[in-house]
């Protein structure tokens, strides 16, 4: 039973929070249901961290609690004012490009929305590879990986300018190519849940959907500190631009790190995680 559960939860969860996303929007209530989708996915993955956690030890206290909400907080509110004020307060069709546009208006939602996701993700894959890759922003992106566990609640662990950059790269593509506001609500939606899930700690055994979607297995892997396993997997949603620019990496012969975390040591506090990247200290 145990075995079967490991192999339903990934598609359950995502097909249960993005049918709910798109309910809400059904009936007129989009941004009540991009919250309450989220706020639901996160107490459902907390419960089940706890009954069936993929690492034991990742159940410990880090420490890092505190942090871990203040940067959730700043980022996601952050996000969450863009996103309302685009995709809600009718900016995206003020800046849609006038006559008929490039975007397909007329195909079905969900095909407008596959689409939309690789468009945003050709974005986001040069950016967190970038982040990896120049020292200069991985700075920034340090902040992230310095965590020594994986779990629902460092989800939002990022540091700001990272968050920023990550934003620019993607909401402002699908507003110039002319997409709806339906489309962006449900590109944004799904990166969310998907971002929740990659980070949780639960045992899930993905299969196919690992040369698809950015699964917590594909992601453990990320986190690793051996360079030639943590500096692969940079999808944010998909996996297609590590397929297609030979970044993919995946040992199903072998379990995923449980030690992982960055080379150096990062502040223990919020505000001196903000502040080290500006610092010359080596992260």
């Amino acid at each position: 039973m145990r075995r079967l559960l490991s192999c339903i939860w990934w598609p359950l969860l995502f097909c249960g929070s993005v049918g709910l996303v798109y309910a809400g929007m059904s009936t007129g209530h989009d941004v009540a249901a991009f919250n309450l989708t989220y706020l639901t996915l996160a107490l459902s993955i907390a419960l089940l961290e706890r009954l069936m956690p993929h690492e034991e030890a990742w159940l410990e206290n880090d420490g890092q609690m505190g942090p871990d909400l203040a940067h959730t907080i700043l980022n996601k509110g952050i996000a969450q004012v863009i996103i309302t004020f685009v995709a809600f307060m009718g900016i995206a069709e003020a800046l849609a490009p006038t006559g008929a546009g490039l975007w397909p208006a007329t195909w079905p939602l969900a095909v407008q929305t596959a689409l939309g996701l690789v468009i945003v993700e050709f974005g986001l894959y040069w950016k967190h590879r970038l982040a990896h890759e120049w020292p200069w922003l991985w700075r920034f992106h340090a902040v992230h990986h310095s965590v020594t566990r994986l779990w629902f609640f460092n989800t939002g662990r990022f540091h700001l300018v990272d968050t920023m950059t990550g934003l620019m790269v993607g909401m402002p593509v699908l507003l110039l190519l002319g997409a709806p506001r339906d489309v962006l609500l449900m590109v944004s939606a799904i990166t969310a849940i998907v971002g929740m899930l990659t980070h949780c700690n639960i045992e899930m055994r993905c299969g196919p959907l690992n040369y698809i979607f950015n699964t917590p297995t594909l992601h453990r892997w990320h986190h690793s500190k051996v360079l030639a396993e943590g500096n692969r997997n940079y999808g944010e949603n998909l996996v297609l631009f590590d397929l297609l620019f030979r970044s993919y990496f995946n040992a199903p012969d072998r379990r995923p790190p449980r030690d992982i975390g960055i080379q150096h040591d990062m502040p223990l506090t919020f505000l001196g995680q903000l502040k080290a990247p500006f610092t010359s200290q080596p992260l």
